[in-house]
């Protein structure tokens, strides 16, 4: 246990007492297990994308979440507006950039809400955080090519030159604000088998940002009860369909008390990294 895991367990007895308003600005695919994810950890999520009202839907919440599943022209619009809004009135700002890299619409839409739209925090795959770095190199949509190792290591540059902090999700989680980098382990392998689980620790991440005022120790504590409550759901599933109900049990289920005990967060000294042909997935 290290200070990380206490840290983690106060954040989730945080939500709990609060019951923090997660604006999500999310894609059609994990909407409704996304809204389902975060009412079983004991946030209040809302989906509202309508250009014309996220405003003041944003200046409700706790901490605004983009998601660029599922583009469109408004939407891109929705976000730049309520990201400019949160960033006003100093709302954390969490970026899922999904299939960054696989098309120029995706990659100029996250870097332009990187720019515009006051993130403080980044939740990526690892090709996807590759790809804001290294814009037009090309990836496999949203499936991860790069090494843990590099991953880290790029993600420590980036973070740094933009201000923010960045989570790379997969086997082994990597949280780097550039100066402070962690490795969270946890998760099943089933993870990698249903759709949305990215795009639901993003929200998860949320939730902790809105009651932790640190992107970075509120990501180690996102990922740390994500990645906990997954490997508990595959112990319990045995299949897909099974998971997922199991996930939102387990999230719904696990404690501040079983968070401290039972999670696996690693702060990383500068120069070291999570392995030298690890890929990252989810």
């Amino acid at each position: 246990m290290n200070d990380l895991a206490l840290k983690a367990a106060e954040n989730l007895s945080r939500i709990r007492e609060s019951n923090p308003l997660v604006h999500n600005i999310t894609n059609y695919v994990v909407m409704n297990y996304t809204a389902n994810a975060l009412l079983s950890l004991g946030a209040s999520p809302v989906m509202a994308h309508a250009e014309n009202e996220v405003e003041e839907m944003v200046s409700f919440a706790g901490a605004l979440v983009l998601n660029i599943g599922t583009l469109s022209d408004p939407w891109i619009r929705a976000m730049i507006t309520a990201g400019a809004r949160a960033r006003a009135m100093g709302t954390p700002v969490i970026l899922d950039p999904v299939g960054s890299g696989a098309t120029t619409l995706r990659t100029r839409t996250a870097t332009r809400i990187i720019r515009e739209a006051g993130v403080t925090l980044i939740r990526g795959n690892a090709s996807e955080i590759l790809s804001l770095q290294q814009e037009g190199s090309g990836t496999r949509g949203v499936d991860a090519v790069d090494t843990v190792a590099d991953a880290a290591n790029m993600a420590s540059d980036l973070a740094t030159e933009l201000g923010v902090t960045i989570a790379i999700t997969g086997p082994e989680d990597i949280v780097t604000d550039g100066t402070r980098t962690a490795r969270i382990l946890g998760g099943h392998p089933l993870m990698a088998k249903v759709t949305g689980t990215g795009c639901t620790a993003t929200a998860i991440a949320g939730a902790f940002a809105a009651v932790d005022p640190d992107p970075f120790t509120a990501a180690c504590s996102a990922l740390a009860f994500f990645g906990l409550a997954g490997q508990r759901a595959g112990e319990q599933a045995s299949a897909p369909g099974s998971f997922m109900i199991a996930l939102l049990d387990a999230l719904y289920t696990l404690t501040p008390e079983e968070l401290k005990s039972e999670c696996h967060i690693d702060v990383l000294p500068p120069a070291e990294t999570a392995g030298e042909t690890g890929k990252l997935s989810r």
